[in-house]
């Protein structure tokens, strides 16, 4: 291509300023954060008409993670400070307008902060790449439909086309955009699951029959002990703060099992409560395991294994609910108690105990997030710790179970209404029945498998609705090459993102509706439909007027691009604009299509919606192929650095959410004015005779091959020795393509080895 654009953010050239990390999270700091952000992004009134609608009765769902709502109730401000800067940022009053893309080449905006190209504003109408060309000019919803039709149907096979999807889509945009990839011949449906969630439900399915979690928020006031394991939720998560808070006072224990001590597992300050604001907070974990990247396998193996030789099961579960314990159990009755310390840095006097405390605890849950999901063995992983639930019953019980958290909004709605490259026999079947359309037999591409068909020129056509894969993937630079090596790339967006300037030989940028707005169609306003972490499906609705009158909403620009494939080649007995007309008969054929829906339109216009079947949970029935629970054993693997090298793992600042950066602040950590920065330890920069402020390079090593990445700053932090910490998706660049976890194919963005040499060097 002749455009020469970069993939990366451009290098900082002033070293970040640090100080002392924050002793506790949110409190007036995050109001005062909150105000701010809002303010400068949509104004006072904007500002606070968004926020009285976020979450609520009748509201629309927070874009900032999955943490559910309350049962029952909604309390005055039922958002976080980073709910708030995700609202505040798609509220915003600044436009993207054509006549911004007229004074800027797509070369020189990507030579821009991905922060800077953020703030930009709202995208506001359809937009086209085309071949030859530097600049984005305007195009009709219409040509844009045309030429998506067209390009499809001039590849060979439809296994040549990617249908990319975001976990902000909704359910009834999700399930339309799996059926028009479906329908046109393929299960090419990567998602962002795949880069982050992928190993816990392929874990899950496995031992317990559901890739889902197993409680509800309720059993949080229920539990004598919570394990957080691999998560940061002051930052990731920060409603979950107040159900830990919650949690303790109903007299529930919890300990933190993470490389960091995070902000916001030592204390947090309500925002809501004005005696915890003026305090010094409430205090979170009872105990913090400093445990070594990837050390988790190796610390849950010794728990059980203390578990078992002291008899500390329960043998009534285990024996009406399980299978393979015998076979479990024999084979970890003789550890090698060297090789756990060493790899988890953790002792076997300090694991003992807290093998202790569970086996006293009569009800348990353990929470997780990608720092256990993406490593080369997180399945795994996953499998070990339900494992310890397996031996004390903590399965089906209140205030027990299993909880991968996750952050996009409706990434688990998603993958329940149909978005997966592995479409099942029933899926197949139910599509068929409810719609005509024959969906192929044949595996299609998860999100890895995508970029290497686009590298090798086995796919040429990629759409996305929604997300910033260029971003968001592993090997930033050979993504790039993949989606240079497409005819078509098209992105269904809110706002500009590094993805729409690194692009194949024509792109598109097709403007849609955000959370915040108003959806009115020919019946009058529409409201969508999510899933939570928790598997409570409810509605969302927006009341703000949308950012520009071209803004049409996700479903109708499925069916736009269905309508204008349709007429070159018919694939369904789908009416895809009366389906526009009125949302509730898109819901009656997934309520056709998807089990657990039954009552659809009825079930999700209460107040708190409906929670969809969770057998595990519900009744301790298993769909597995033991119609048991499932212990599973592996061999404890291990990363090997050599001398000189760490395990690198990539991580979010305080002031992002996901690949969108909204400063460069990192206050819990006290980092601040840069994000090119390698956390490490004090005494490892000590003998390898670096100081704090160095000017590094760093450079991924993976089998044979060598990932360089240059300039980053050195900053001392408290992590363990062997081990540093970069910015995501700044560090993406040093994960290889083709490092990925066992099973699920996630990317290892948490478990890298890397050099670090001075840059001088």
């Amino acid at each position: 291509m002749s455009r020469e654009t970069i993939e990366t953010p451009p290098i900082e050239d002033t070293p970040p300023i640090t100080g002392k990390p924050s002793s506790s999270a949110a409190g007036a700091t995050a109001i005062l954060s909150t105000i701010k952000h809002g303010i400068t992004r949509s104004g006072v009134t904007g500002s606070i008409r968004s926020l009285s609608k976020v979450n609520k009765f009748g509201g629309f769902d927070c874009p900032g993670c999955a943490w559910p709502d309350p049962d029952g109730h909604r309390t005055i401000a039922e958002f976080c400070e980073n709910g708030a800067k995700a609202v505040a940022d798609e509220a915003t009053s600044k436009k993207i307008t054509a006549n911004f893309f007229q004074k800027h080449s797509v070369a020189e905006l990507s030579r821009k902060s991905d922060e800077w190209l953020n703030s930009q504003g709202r995208l506001t109408s359809p937009m086209l790449l085309d071949e030859g060309m530097d600049n984005y000019t305007p195009i009709s919803w219409k040509e844009s439909f045309e030429l998506i039709a067209e390009e499809l149907c001039s590849l060979e096979n439809p296994d040549q086309s990617i249908f990319y999807t975001s976990g902000r889509t909704s359910n009834e945009a999700a399930f339309l955009w799996q059926l028009l990839a479906r329908g046109f011949g393929t299960n090419n449906l990567p998602d962002c699951s795949n880069m982050c969630h992928e190993s816990s439900g392929f874990a899950l399915s496995d031992s317990i029959g559901i890739g889902k979690g197993t409680v509800k928020l309720d059993d949080f006031n229920s539990a004598a002990l919570i394990l957080v394991v691999g998560q940061n939720p002051g930052t990731n998560h920060p409603r979950m703060l107040t159900a830990l808070r919650d949690a303790k006072k109903h007299g529930a224990s919890i300990i933190s099992i993470n490389p960091l001590i995070e902000t916001g597992m030592k204390k947090f300050k309500h925002p809501q409560n004005p005696l915890e604001m003026l305090g010094s907070g409430k205090s979170i974990s009872d105990r913090h395991v400093r445990i070594k990247i990837n050390g988790d396998i190796a610390f849950f193996r010794g728990l059980n294994n203390c578990l078992v030789k002291n008899d500390h099961y329960d043998q009534n579960f285990i024996l009406e609910h399980t299978s393979g314990f015998e076979d479990y159990k024999a084979s970890i009755q003789n550890v090698d108690w060297n090789q756990i310390e060493s790899i988890s840095g953790i002792s076997r006097q300090e694991i003992e105990s807290i093998a202790k405390i569970v086996y006293e605890s009569k009800s348990i849950i353990t929470c997780w997030a990608m720092g256990i999901t993406q490593h080369h063995n997180s399945v795994e992983t996953i499998q070990e710790m339900v494992n310890t639930h397996l031996l004390g019953g903590h399965i089906g019980r209140k205030g027990a179970g299993l909880c991968p958290v996750r952050g996009h909004s409706n990434v688990q709605g998603d993958r329940t209404v149909g978005i997966n490259n592995i479409a099942s026999p029933s899926l197949i079947q139910n599509i068929e029945n409810s719609t005509g359309i024959k969906t192929p037999n044949k595996h299609g591409f998860d999100a890895v498998n995508a970029a290497r068909a686009m590298l090798e020129g086995n796919a040429k056509v990629y759409l996305a609705m929604g997300g910033n894969y260029l971003s968001a993937m592993s090997d930033t630079k050979l993504i790039a090459k993949a989606m240079n090596n497409c005819q078509l790339t098209a992105f269904v967006s809110t706002k500009l993102n590094r993805n729409h300037l690194v692009t194949g030989k024509k792109s598109l940028i097709l403007p849609c509706l955000g959370r915040t707005e108003v959806d009115e169609q020919t019946t009058g306003k529409q409201f969508v439909s999510v899933e939570n972490s928790m598997g409570i499906v409810h509605s969302s609705q927006g009341h703000m007027k949308p950012a520009s009158d071209e803004l049409l909403s996700e479903v109708a620009i499925v069916a736009g691009i269905a309508s204008a494939l349709e007429s070159r080649r018919p694939m369904s007995d789908l009416d895809w604009n009366n389906l526009v007309e009125d949302y509730d008969r898109i819901r009656d054929i997934i309520e056709q299509t998807i089990p657990g829906f039954n009552d659809y339109n009825s079930r999700v216009r209460a107040k708190a919606g409906f929670y969809l079947p969770n057998p595990p949970r519900d009744n301790l029935t298993f769909n597995t192929q033991t119609e048991k629970a499932n212990f599973r054993f592996h061999n404890i693997s291990r990363l090997s650095p050599e001398e000189n090298e760490y395990v690198m793992m990539t991580i979010r600042s305080h002031d992002q959410y996901n690949t969108t950066v909204y400063s460069g602040e990192d206050r819990y950590r006290g980092i601040k004015s840069g994000r090119r920065i390698v956390m490490m330890n004090p005494i490892d920069i000590k003998e390898s005779n670096f100081s704090a402020g160095d000017l590094v390079n760093l450079t991924s090593v993976f089998q044979e091959e060598l990932r360089p990445s240059l300039n980053w700053y050195l900053v001392e932090y408290d992590i363990p020795r062997g081990n540093v910490a970069t910015y995501f998706p700044e560090a993406n660049e040093l994960i290889p393509l083709n490092s990925t976890a066992s099973g699920s194919n996630t990317p290892t963005s948490k478990s890298v080895i890397v050099r670090v040499r001075k840059s001088q060097d």
